[in-house]
């Protein structure tokens, strides 16, 4: 059997099986100043669609590296990544950016909203590379800023909202696409305890009407919100819990 037709036998068994994320032995070596520093070790899991999982760690242990990887916006320096069923490892640039765009939704822990943009610019962002017209946009725009709660915003610029807002309007930016997995990053590390617990809610909100979640987060107090949660140390993957 040649290589090409193992690839595809595999690739079919993953979409059958419905896991939308699937890694194996996922290293990746930083090089700095000939020095060697090994963020993540043979790293392996599967994300199932539909499913919340969650990555958690100690500061420093590779969270967020595996989350780059996973959004294609890091490559690994060993290792394979199917995406929906599709090897996502050695795609180019431009092929990892369409990915990015049509199938991925980033919430970051900074908001990473643009201050001269108004909430509703800001959220259409990801729908302009897609051929879209304003009208088509705006109807998005409107249905994504309705499910976070801050129509009534929609004209506003990002400095005019509280930390609480302008998250909600970063979820808002992330599933106005309609991706196969929404990936977040720390999403309650600049918010209070109140908006932390509401940005949480939110999340879990989505989950409920059919959304994958990937988060990351080193607080202990949202474990229970994940369907599955991978622990990571040190770069290394601990026994999944459920």
């Amino acid at each position: 059997m040649t290589q090409q037709a193992t690839q595809e036998q595999a690739q079919a068994a993953v979409r059958a099986d419905g896991a939308l994320v699937v890694m194996e032995g996922i290293s990746r070596v930083f090089l700095a100043d000939e020095v060697e520093t090994h963020a993540l070790s043979k790293v392996s899991l599967s994300i199932h669609k539909g499913q919340y999982a969650m990555i958690a760690g100690p500061s420093g242990c590779g969270k967020s590296t595996l989350l780059s990887i996973i959004g294609l916006l890091d490559s690994a320096t060993q290792g394979s990544y199917l995406l929906g069923g599709q090897d996502v490892t050695k795609l180019s640039a431009t092929q990892r950016a369409r990915i990015r765009n049509t199938q991925i939704g980033f919430v970051f822990q900074s908001f990473n909203l643009i201050g001269d943009l108004t909430i509703l610019e800001n959220v259409s962002l990801p729908l302009r590379y897609r051929g879209l017209s304003k009208s088509q946009q705006r109807q998005r725009v409107s249905e994504a800023l309705e499910k976070v709660g801050m129509t009534h915003r929609m004209k506003h610029f990002p400095a005019q909202l509280s930390g609480g807002q302008q998250q909600r309007v970063a979820v808002a930016r992330a599933i106005v696409g309609e991706p196969s997995v929404i990936l977040a990053d720390e999403p309650t590390g600049n918010l209070d305890t109140e908006n932390s617990q509401m940005v949480m809610e939110l999340l879990k909100t989505l989950h409920r009407q059919g959304a994958t979640l990937c988060l990351v987060t080193h607080d202990p107090r949202y474990s229970g919100y994940a369907d599955v949660c991978f622990h990571l140390l040190d770069g290394r993957l601990a026994t999944p819990t459920a």
